[in-house]
């Protein structure tokens, strides 16, 4: 502990540097740690009614070991100076660097006014909190500088002053001679006796202050850790969030792709066979019959396939897993293309499928939604080909290979007609679509009029 004697409480002013070094070394300057909340200070001035009941309790018992005697003021004076240097720590975190200031002074003062009080432990104690506290909450980390260096300043200077123009000197001389003999060895060291007191009091000083700066220090970067910690916390549940929802968007806009390609296919179908049964109703009665029962095979089909995929939609809102809105149909792959083009033929629309693997079962091997996307790439192409064009015959190839190391499926619907009269632009909704199922899987789409008449639509995906 600090001796009292000496009035050497603090580290010389050289180690002032060491200190500022300490504390630049913390690159943050511009955060503000936050206010105590007021269950802290609530507890802060609950702790210091403690404290000044146990420091006046520790008074008490310490007189009967004559810690402090030579004191003859009133009894209840040394305890307003001892209850005076711990009432500021009430305070501590609310205005840490008024209380470390104030309770500097406050030590300067009673230390020097009742020195018999300020060996008691929980006098130095409060000040030792007072200077931890200063350095752990601190709000401005500038003045706090500028505070500290004020104080190690003072007291180095106070420590210098009592060892050179105060009677100190005389005084600690003249009681080394009268409790030393001739034969008595007791002082001799390395240093003359006042040399190694004053190195002595150095090094309790700089323990003092520089143990209650370090711990302050580790207060604050704790809580300027913790912070950062629970700022990248509520970024990561952000992030999850946006996450969640970019996957709900990708979700909807998936299905809103696969709903016009299935609208669009069955819609083609039901327009085609409506306008046969239309032209061949008075006529041909059977024929018209079973153009109707195309038209209501197909409008089931749409029906079936749009509650599928509108139950994705529902079972993402609901929680209803035993419901139809949970229940979905298997997806339609490449094993699924034979159906669809023997639906084409069946509308009149010539269509020859072929297909060609550069490694016997390529095809077998492709992943499922990559096969779904080729399905509604052809069923895209070839709805396109009812309603806009006058083509009586169409191709499809899929196609299987590999360049630079790289596998790709590449599928082909080629025709040989021209704009149908009177069909209206459609939305390119369903061309988009394309592009964007080739994008997803890191493939190319070319799509437009051939040289020789006609409209290709080439799809080559990536295979991973």
């Amino acid at each position: 502990m600090i001796d009292s004697a000496t009035r050497a409480e603090t580290a010389p002013a050289h180690s002032t540097g060491w200190i500022r070094d300490r504390l630049r070394k913390k690159n943050d300057d511009d955060w503000e740690r936050p206010a105590p909340t007021r269950d802290q200070v609530r507890r802060d001035i609950i702790g210091t009614a403690a404290v000044i009941l146990v420091a006046a309790i520790a008074l008490e018992t310490s007189r009967g070991f004559g810690a402090a005697g030579g004191e003859d003021r009133p009894i209840w004076l040394q305890h307003l100076v001892l209850a005076l240097m711990v009432a500021p720590l009430a305070l501590r975190r609310r205005f840490p660097i008024t209380v470390l200031l104030v309770s500097s002074v406050l030590f300067f003062l009673l230390s020097t006014y009742m020195p018999a009080i300020s060996t008691q432990l929980a006098f130095q104690a409060a000040y030792f909190a007072s200077i931890y506290s200063g350095v752990a909450w601190a709000r401005d980390r500038r003045l706090l500088r500028l505070a500290l260096v004020a104080v190690v300043a003072a007291m180095a200077l106070w420590l210098i002053l009592g060892f050179t123009v105060s009677n100190f000197y005389d005084s600690f001389v003249e009681s080394l001679n009268e409790s030393a003999t001739e034969d008595d060895d007791t002082y001799r060291g390395i240093l003359p006796p006042l040399a190694s007191y004053a190195f002595y009091s150095f090094l309790i000083n700089a323990a003092f202050f520089g143990g209650a700066i370090l711990f302050g220090l580790t207060s604050w970067r704790s809580a300027h850790q913790r912070e950062r910690l629970a700022e990248q916390a509520d970024q990561l549940r952000t992030q999850s969030a946006e996450l969640a929802h970019q996957a709900v968007v990708n979700e909807r806009l998936r299905i809103a792709r696969e709903l016009h390609d299935v609208v669009a296919h069955h819609i083609a179908v039901i327009g085609v066979h409506a306008g046969a049964a239309r032209r061949v109703m008075e006529k041909k009665p059977e024929t018209a019959a079973g153009a109707l029962q195309t038209i209501e095979d197909s409008s089931r089909e749409a029906v079936e396939e749009m509650r599928s995929l509108l139950g994705v939609l529902r079972a993402s809102d609901e929680a209803d897993p035993a419901g139809d809105g949970a229940r979905r149909s298997p997806e339609p792959g490449l094993a699924d293309l034979e159906t669809l083009v023997a639906e084409h033929r069946a509308n009149g629309l010539r269509v020859t499928f072929t297909r060609v693997e550069d490694i016997p079962g390529a095809l077998d091997t492709v992943a499922a939604p990559l096969a779904l996307s080729v399905y509604r790439t052809v069923q895209e192409s070839l709805a396109n080909v009812c309603r806009h064009s006058t083509a009586g015959s169409a191709v499809v190839a899929l196609r299987t290979g590999s360049s630079d190391g790289v596998r790709w499926l590449e599928v082909e619907t080629v025709d040989d007609g021209g704009p149908r009269p009177g069909s209206r632009a459609g939305s390119g909704f369903g061309l988009r679509g394309i592009r964007e199922r080739a994008a997803l899987h890191g493939g190319t789409a070319d799509i437009g009029p051939r040289a020789g008449g006609g409209w290709r639509v080439r799809v080559r995906f990536t295979q991973r």
